[in-house]
């Protein structure tokens, strides 16, 4: 199938979802990724319960991939003072690379085809049709393409966006791990120049990934030595450290994680998940809102083929719900960011807010959203 009617590039959870959805309503869709299920993704791996809904009208079946279910939120300083407070809607955890496995097998069932390890190479817009080019030669052609490619992608120098030529400080490390933690429990430990999150996935494992500078990496040396000088020195991760078992040879790493705005709308491609918008990581809810970005594109898509609204229209339209959904969400991220990552302020801000319950509920709310 070379020319679908919708072509996808990215197979993270925006991408599949949309793929899945699509087909379920008889849209031919084509979605390009450039590994081979399954694989692991640098990913905190924390879902809100904000997603059930939705993912159980897909015939998502969640709870068959044995979760764990996630019900109260730790918080603490590089200095190792706490705060914990139940989740007003909780959450489950689950690796990446098993539910991307599953959104895959069910989309494969409900006919998307998929091109795997292959690239998208360029996009070109021509009498309302666009041409994708991949790597290994061949040309797509579809009136609709969904970029899905997660938080960096050479697809984003092609089509020329602002964020991807101003270099970002940030790298992100993940391993999973065995250990012995309270499995309901999401923690968030600060450290200087970073943060790093602690949550149950399946199989009585953990998702451990943290958040930091490379010029914190470049003054411990390696990541062993970053972890064992800088990150240890939060008594907390000390203790993680010393009491479990990493379950990776060599830990997931990636650069250049851009918290700057970007746009769901770039020369006609329809921007979803990551692609879109990065939420800061201590805000923990990534995952629901690829999912629920995807869904509403979906949606608009649908109007569009079947005639119900023009291009401009469906661009208008996605730009407008993609902007109330989650605009505020990722400035509320970017300010709150501040607040942490410098040892003393982290100390003064989580000593604070636990004589403010209200506080931290409030931030909660404007960074998570309601059922769907």
């Amino acid at each position: 199938m070379n020319n679908p009617q919708v072509i996808v590039i990215g197979g993270g959870l925006a991408g599949l979802v949309s793929a899945l959805q699509l087909s379920q309503k008889g849209v031919e869709v084509v979605l390009v990724e450039k590994k081979s299920y399954p694989f692991h993704k640098v990913c905190g791996e924390y879902v809100s319960n904000e997603v059930r809904p939705y993912l159980g009208s897909l015939g998502v079946e969640i709870e068959a991939l044995q979760p764990a279910q996630l019900t109260h939120f730790l918080l603490s300083s590089p200095a190792g003072y706490t705060l914990q407070t139940p989740l007003d809607l909780g959450g489950f955890g689950l690796s990446r690379y098993r539910l991307d496995q599953y959104l895959y097998a069910l989309a494969q069932q409900q006919g998307v085809d998929f091109r795997l390890q292959v690239s998208a190479t360029d996009i070109s817009f021509d009498a309302d049709i666009f041409t994708v080019t991949l790597s290994n030669g061949q040309t797509l052609q579809a009136p609709v393409v969904i970029g899905a490619y997660g938080k960096r992608s050479t697809l984003d120098r092609r089509l020329q966006r602002p964020f991807f030529e101003q270099r970002s400080p940030y790298l992100a490390v993940k391993y999973h791990l065995r250990a012995q933690l309270p499995k309901h429990v999401i923690a968030l430990h600060n450290f200087s120049q970073g943060y790093a999150g602690v949550s149950a996935i399946e199989e009585d494992r953990y998702c451990f990934c943290y958040l930091t500078t490379r010029q914190n990496l470049k003054k411990h040396g390696t990541i062993a030595q970053l972890e064992a000088e800088e990150l240890s020195k939060n008594p907390l991760l000390r203790d993680l450290f010393a009491n479990s078992e990493s379950l990776y040879t060599q830990p997931e790493v990636i650069n250049e994680i851009s918290f700057a705005p970007k746009a769901c709308l770039e020369q006609h491609v329809l921007m979803s998940g990551d692609a879109a918008g990065l939420i800061t990581p201590l805000c923990g809810n990534g995952m629901a809102m690829a999912i629920h970005s995807a869904k509403l594109l979906s949606e608009q898509i649908l109007l569009f083929l079947n005639g119900q609204q023009n291009r401009a229209q469906l661009e208008t339209h996605y730009t407008q719900l993609w902007q109330q959904q989650f605009a505020s969400r990722l400035q509320t991220g970017r300010v709150v960011q501040r607040l942490f990552g410098q040892p003393l302020l982290s100390d003064l801000v989580i000593t604070g807010l636990k004589h403010i319950p209200a506080a931290v509920k409030a931030i909660m709310r404007r960074t998570h959203g309601k059922p769907f």
